[in-house]
């Protein structure tokens, strides 16, 4: 059986992060800054976040989805939909804002988080579903073994490894943990716009080796919607990284504080339908 051509991804761009303290319990880097819509489409913006109790209260969303991955800490969540719960390190809560929610994501008393959330946009037909939230635990997710490495799957695949992760716009997203000189290959659909978080050692990625190491992000260079490709990641030290990737929506995007809808008249009428109570 003849082989399908498959495209290895090269790396676009290596940015290093920097943060600024933006309160006494608050610290931040922007991994992806909001307004470069059609760059980083489907995703609007990434934060890693050093917080401690009284930062993140309670506060609305609409029209997109929150990805919040913790690093070290125990995040507290409460919302006007569920009882909430509580996210350990290692653990992701995807939650589907679409018509709206109010939520609170508060460190436990005396913990400081360390975490990231990205902000994955939402289709126009899918701004106003209902919302939802997936807490998936680290020690539940499905993991692919390779030798030297290992790579936890928390939204689509990896060779083969699938999660059940439901997504209204295609997304994968996946941990990978690598031994010093270990080498993964990581599969996406040629279509996907994606990129890397480097959380710990340095390596080589992309189908240029190019290196990066811990605090930087690596976009991916665009793919071909007509052929799979692929990306390798290898380490030359102890290496965590994660990569996200997913399908561009290609839709005109109007971004106010925790609102982004389609146009100027939908924000406006968030704003208005918040105020009304209509999210509770």
């Amino acid at each position: 059986m003849e082989r399908k051509n498959i495209l290895s991804r090269g790396i676009r761009s290596v940015k290093d992060i920097f943060y600024r303290k933006n309160s006494p319990t608050h610290k931040a880097g922007l991994i992806i800054e909001p307004g470069n819509w059609e760059e980083y489409d489907p995703f609007l913006l990434m934060a890693e976040d050093f917080f401690q109790r009284g930062t993140f209260g309670m506060h609305p969303h609409r029209g997109i989805e929150t990805v919040t991955y913790v690093i070290s800490g125990k995040l507290e969540h409460r919302d006007n939909k569920t009882e909430g719960g509580v996210l350990m390190p290692g653990d992701v809560q995807w939650m589907t804002a679409g018509r709206g929610i109010i939520h609170s994501e508060e460190p436990a008393v005396g913990e400081t988080v360390h975490s990231l959330q990205l902000w994955v946009n939402l289709p126009g037909d899918k701004k106003m579903t209902e919302p939802r939230y997936q807490n998936m635990r680290a020690q539940d997710m499905p993991v692919r073994h390779e030798e030297g490495a290992i790579i936890r799957v928390f939204s689509g695949a990896s060779k083969g490894v699938k999660a059940d992760t439901k997504n209204h716009v295609p997304v994968t997203m996946v941990e990978m943990i690598l031994e010093p000189d270990s080498t993964v290959i990581q599969d996406l659909p040629g279509s996907y716009n994606g990129f890397l978080y480097i959380l710990e050692g340095k390596g080589t990625f992309g189908s240029g080796n190019t290196e990066g190491k811990k605090g930087q992000v690596l976009w991916l260079e665009r793919g071909d919607a007509t052929c799979p490709s692929e990306v390798k990641v290898r380490a030359n030290e102890k290496l965590h990284v994660l990569l996200y990737a997913g399908q561009p929506i290609g839709e005109t995007v109007v971004a106010r504080g925790p609102f982004v809808m389609n146009t100027e008249e939908e924000i406006v009428q968030a704003y208005q339908d918040y105020r009304e109570g209509k999210f509770e």
